[in-house]
């Protein structure tokens, strides 16, 4: 069997939602079926075979090629399937994910892997704002899983965060982690302002110096002897994490306008 592979013929000038186009939703249909289901673009609907040239027979196995920005909502509520995309990603790419891997060979818009419950979910290019984070209105952001981003993320990620792994070899913008609730957030590259707003539990994990809140408290240095535990969970990933381990760091508790159960720990 071959991957099912959806090749982009031209790009559109309105938003596209790609919803239909996973794993589980395919599973069983023939490919002249998968070619006449209808996507919205914009105010009209257009047929899969309009948009793109589909081949391929394994439905757990979704390639994506020439993709473009305004594709959104790519492999929404995926779960036990890999797909892969090439190019970019609109909006809520990932969104819901339940289990599988999922990986985008490019960058991804607004909140890519919001409301994330579980599976690895990788982006070898940037992310913009609100990774992982909970829909407008929502009180729960990203609940499982893994979200592994190569370049820089926007603002917000993380925010209303409740569990799961968020690892960022780049630069993250400002309010990384706001709301969060729980889970672990490790950013390599520099934060922006207001790190932390308004935290009640969760990490947030750093390689370098942060500027923080006045409602952020220095708590000392400390050895601590779960980060190596912590990094051998990564050792298996394609990343710059599979090969760091330390156990010293600087912690800082808060955030103090709220619970003050959350950390922030800077790599010494």
């Amino acid at each position: 069997m071959s991957a099912l592979t959806f090749t982009v013929k031209q790009e559109t000038a309105q938003r596209v939602d790609v919803s239909p186009l996973v794993c589980h939703l395919l599973s069983g249909l023939t490919l002249a079926e998968i070619a006449a289901i209808e996507l919205q673009n914009g105010k009209r609907k257009i047929r899969t075979d309009e948009l793109f040239e589909v081949s391929g027979d394994d439905t757990q196995n979704i390639l994506i090629k020439n993709s473009y920005a305004k594709l959104d909502f790519i492999a929404k509520e995926l779960q036990d399937g890999v797909m892969t995309v090439e190019g970019d990603a609109g909006a809520y790419f990932g969104m819901s994910m339940k289990s599988g891997e999922l990986t985008l060979n490019g960058n991804a818009g607004l909140y890519a892997a919001c409301e994330m419950k579980n599976g690895l979910l990788t982006i070898n290019g940037n992310a913009g704002d609100f990774l992982g984070a909970a829909l407008p209105g929502n009180k729960q952001g990203m609940k499982g899983g893994t979200v592994l981003v190569k370049g820089n993320v926007g603002q917000r990620a993380g925010d209303h965060m409740r569990r799961g792994n968020m690892l960022i070899e780049g630069n993250a913008g400002d309010y990384c982690g706001s709301r969060m609730v729980a889970g672990t957030i490790a950013v390599m590259g520099t934060t922006g302002k207001f790190l932390g707003y308004a935290m009640q539990r969760g990490t947030l994990l750093l390689w370098q110096q942060p500027t923080l809140s006045a409602t952020f408290n220095d708590c000392g240095s400390h050895t601590l002897a779960f980060l190596p535990i912590l990094f051998k969970s990564f050792k298996k990933l394609d990343s710059k994490f599979a090969s760091e381990s330390f156990n010293r760091v600087q912690r800082y508790g808060g955030d103090m306008a709220e619970k003050g159960r959350a950390e922030v720990l800077v790599k010494l």
